[in-house]
């Protein structure tokens, strides 16, 4: 297969030894979320399909290849899309079913190797370099991989093999969809420096046009560019981290060990909203998510924050730091309430509300010492209890009584 830019996965001739520097893969997955709503339903073979919100506001998630073509991409409302492509299917996003999917695919990849770095739900790097003495070459395991997923999930992924991080993540980009492209350590350059400037880790719009305003308009520009200008002109962490990317310099190597900084969810309103009471039971509704992700991560927080974006989409947030880490609903929506009623915003239409726990850690390492009029069983027993019951019967089945009447007087 040939990349976007021209370059072939191998050089010439028949590719042996050519991946012998080149231990890093980045998988991602084509079209991760409408891939699998196709899967389920088969129906819609031949039809564009897009997963996102369906309310006024909602946005697109995921848009497969064919929806693509008519323009649509992630985080574009729902309506512009809807006007780009009517003919598509359209379905809600299902979280929990995306986790499950992942999950395997993850599965898959650490039988591979345990060095896996997980980035999301549907990429993530693995350093195969104690891999080969079993399953072979990189670029033969980026193969190995491609098939089982196929064969196993029914879904399609990209791979790029390379000696970096950066360069594989850029590679498997470049061969999507259902693709692999190997990026030898002699190619590196010829790979990287006709790609855009945007193309580097770091440079978001305002960065990209400075450069350009430069007249660094690809990475090749930057690479010639002396690192003492670039610390100059970028400042000092910038400028060198440009400049080294620019190069085919990235040391960063894969961390399977790596945790989520924090665990969020948010919500945005079909329609502003100003009510007190509403406001109050979302935030119930998102600190009862965020707990549970963070028990089923094994994980406990500490500072807890809320976010606020008013109608004119001015954003604010607030936090707060407890005196013990915690995943208990309870106390997290208790905070949370706590600050949007302390900022003051109670008669401001509000379009988005969010909760995040910050300040991570594992809860195996985590000591709660007991109050002496404290029960040795309490929420956290609880909460866990629901989620048993959850597990077994549905997300549904047991709820605060406040959630569950949003839904009578919503109904």
């Amino acid at each position: 297969m040939v990349g976007a830019t021209g370059i072939e996965p191998f050089p010439a001739g028949d590719g042996h030894g050519a991946d012998d520097d080149c231990p890093i893969l980045h998988i991602d997955m084509d079209a991760f979320f409408a891939s699998v709503e196709r899967l389920r339903c088969p129906r819609t073979r031949g039809q564009p399909v897009i997963v996102g919100g369906t309310g006024p506001r909602g946005v697109v998630y995921s848009a497969d290849y064919i929806a693509r073509t008519y323009g649509v991409h992630s985080a574009m409302p729902m309506s512009r899309a809807l006007r780009l492509c009517p003919d598509a299917v359209v379905f809600p996003p299902d979280g929990a079913g995306y986790r499950r999917v992942s999950e395997a695919v993850m599965d898959i990849l650490r039988a591979v190797t345990p060095d896996v770095e997980v980035l999301s739900l549907d990429e993530a790097f693995l350093d195969v370099s104690g891999a080969r003495r079993r399953l072979g070459g990189p670029a033969r395991i980026a193969g190995l991989i491609r098939a089982r997923v196929r064969e196993e999930q029914g879904l399609t992924c990209s791979v790029g093999v390379a000696p970096s991080k950066f360069v594989a993540k850029l590679a498997s980009t470049r061969c999507k969809p259902d693709g692999v492209l190997l990026v030898p350590s002699a190619r590196v350059t010829d790979f990287l420096h006709p790609l855009p400037v945007g193309a580097l880790w770091g440079v978001g719009p305002k960065t990209e046009e400075a450069l350009r305003r430069r007249g660094l308009r690809t990475v090749g520009d930057v690479a010639e560019v002396p690192v003492a200008t670039l610390r100059h002109q970028l400042g000092d962490s910038l400028g060198t981290h440009l400049g080294a990317l620019a190069r085919g310099d990235d040391e960063r190597g894969v961390d399977p060990v790596s945790v989520d900084r924090s665990i969020g969810a948010e919500e945005t309103f079909d329609t502003d909203v100003a009510d007190v009471e509403v406001i109050h039971r979302e935030l119930l509704r998102l600190s009862e998510r965020v707990a549970r992700r963070l028990r089923d991560s094994g994980q406990l927080g500490r500072t807890i924050v809320v976010k606020l974006r008013r109608a004119d989409f001015s954003t604010i947030t607030r936090s707060c730091t407890l005196a013990e880490h915690t995943d208990v609903a309870r106390d997290i929506n208790s905070e949370a309430r706590g600050l949007y009623d302390a900022a003051g915003m109670h008669h401001e239409r509000l379009r988005l509300v969010g909760v995040r726990v910050e300040g991570l850690a594992d809860s195996t390492e985590v000591h709660h010492q007991l109050a002496l009029d404290e029960p040795e069983a309490g929420w956290r027993e609880a909460e866990r209890a629901i989620d048993r019951v959850a597990r077994r019967f549905g997300d549904d089945v047991v709820r605060p009584a406040t959630l569950a009447q949003r839904e009578e007087n919503d109904g």
